[in-house]
């Protein structure tokens, strides 16, 4: 259900459609939570697959399941998310979450010249992908002393804790002028905090990802900023290198990938409509 996701396993399925000789078969837990994806990592180890390309849900928890399916011989992909000891994968594919971190950072800097508090709504500890995000966003707050960053919420994946959090700290903090929402969720639920605090268009949101409902929020200005990711790339990317390791060809350890930064002003350009993620392939 997460456009992500979807975007990435459209990415997958051209390009083993694309190979001939691969088939892909797509899994996943209803919800981002390392106890539900590890009794999945372990179904598919024991159905023995060549390859498995995965996302980990924690960058402990994850490890593991995945060594086990390393072990029995099965090639690992690591995308989008990693682990604390990625050893023994093919490869690992992702963005540079810190950088986007430092990107977001900057996106508050052009809307909100004059600086003020900062905050950063976010998942979960745990999370190797929004744990960088939230570092590469700090880091560059702490280092403009126009800005003074009053900490991170966390809202569990959870659009409507989101909200919750977002509420209360705007109540605790009501200096607060921007807001990083590291993930669809929490860029949802910021959205709605924001405007159940009466505050729409004077607390600027900058989003992660692109999906769709975001796109929406932005052409509303509920959400003034979205950085995307190049889910579908990081897709085509995985199936290259684990084709590569079965067929005995050298692989890349470390993949990383583009952003795009949509605003109001540039959603409607080329680069920015080839950034929107998808709902279906």
């Amino acid at each position: 259900g997460d456009g992500f996701y979807v975007t990435m396993g459209c990415g997958i399925q051209s390009e083993a459609k694309k190979l001939g000789n691969v088939t892909v078969n797509i899994q996943g837990p209803t919800q981002f939570d390392a106890t539900l994806q590890n009794p999945i990592i372990e179904s598919v180890t024991a159905a023995k697959p060549d390859a498995i390309l995965i996302a980990p849900n924690d960058v402990s928890a994850s490890r593991p399941p995945i060594a086990a399916a390393m072990a029995a011989g099965i090639k690992v992909v690591l995308v989008d998310t990693t682990l604390s000891d990625p050893s023994g994968a093919v490869s690992q594919i992702s963005s540079d979450n810190v950088a986007g971190g430092g990107y977001a950072f900057r996106a508050i800097q052009q809307l909100v010249p004059g600086g003020g508090e900062v905050l950063v709504v976010n998942v979960k500890p745990g999370v190797s992908t929004t744990d960088q995000r939230q570092q590469g966003f700090e880091a560059a707050a702490k280092a403009d002393p126009k800005f003074k960053y009053v900490g991170t919420q966390f809202d569990q994946d959870s659009a409507s804790v989101a909200a919750q959090v977002t509420l209360a700290a705007l109540q605790k903090n009501p200096g607060i002028v921007g807001i990083f929402a590291a993930n669809l969720f929490s860029a949802e639920g910021a959205a709605t905090g924001v405007r159940q605090a009466g505050k729409s268009g004077k607390v600027k949101i900058v989003g992660f990802d692109a999906e769709p409902d975001e796109v929406t929020a932005l052409k509303q200005g509920t959400v003034q900023a979205l950085i995307a990711q190049s889910p579908y790339v990081i897709g085509t990317n995985a199936v290259d290198q684990a084709y590569k390791a079965l067929t005995g060809k050298p692989t890349t350890p470390k993949i990383g990938t583009k952003f795009t930064i949509i605003t109001q002003a540039n959603e409607a350009s080329p680069q920015s409509q080839a950034a929107i993620y998808k709902t279906s392939c």
